[in-house]
């Protein structure tokens, strides 16, 4: 009896071994793949959405930019080319909810300062107090690294037309200037084809890690 197994021992591996990985492989099967949500402004609370777009279905994309960073360089969509990115709305003065966004996105940069494909972008609301020397005071304070993440003032109009009109992400109230905006917390994750796939309360630790995660799911889409 013992040399039987013996015998067989070697072979009773190998078994065991081509069992893992064949149970491995139809766990990995019949497990579905997440896919990230492409989010279109009919999808969208309407208080965030330009009334021009609020019943578009389909083909929603972020718009051209061109805007000025912390270092004084325009910054269009060429750069964020190929890329995949987060982007917010702040302003430099704001002593409720952007210091506690800023640090969650200093974050994000930290993890993903060795990846090339991801980037971030972080739009001024008040860009007649967030001069280009303003901005880079406050890319300093907070460690901005310049080749990770811009930090943009420009055009008010520009910026409140991305707000509402590409990112879907900020209320018409306000002050009743033309262009005035109350922006919200709120974190975008938008894909390589300028496509938003993530919307994330940038105050909340566990939506920070939730969007960490579908970064690398959509690295992978």
């Amino acid at each position: 009896m013992l040399s039987f197994f013996k015998d067989y021992k070697y072979f009773g591996i190998v078994l065991l071994i081509l069992s893992v990985i064949i149970v491995t492989i139809i766990f990995n099967i019949l497990t579905p793949k997440k896919v990230l949500p492409i989010y279109q402004p009919s999808m969208v609370n309407f208080e965030m959405v330009d009334s021009t777009i609020q019943y578009q279905s389909k083909y929603h994309k972020i718009a051209n930019f061109s805007l000025i960073n912390q270092n004084g360089d325009t910054i269009t969509q060429e750069d964020y080319k190929n890329k995949i990115y987060v982007a917010d709305f702040f302003f430099t003065t704001c002593q409720t909810i952007c210091p506690i966004m800023t640090d969650h996105m200093v974050q994000i940069q930290e993890k993903i300062m060795d990846d090339d494909e991801v980037m971030l972008l972080s739009h001024s609301v008040t860009p007649i107090i967030d001069s280009v020397s303003q901005l880079k005071r406050y890319a300093i304070e907070k460690g901005v690294v310049d080749s990770k993440w811009n930090l943009v003032t420009g055009d008010k109009k520009q910026i409140y037309e991305l707000a509402r009109k590409s990112y879907l992400a900020v209320k018409t109230d306000g002050n009743g200037d033309a262009y005035d905006m109350i922006h919200t917390e709120n974190f975008m994750l938008i894909d390589k084809k300028r496509q938003i796939r993530g919307f994330y309360d940038g105050t909340k630790p566990e939506d920070i890690a939730q969007l960490l995660e579908d970064i690398k799911v959509l690295k992978k889409d």
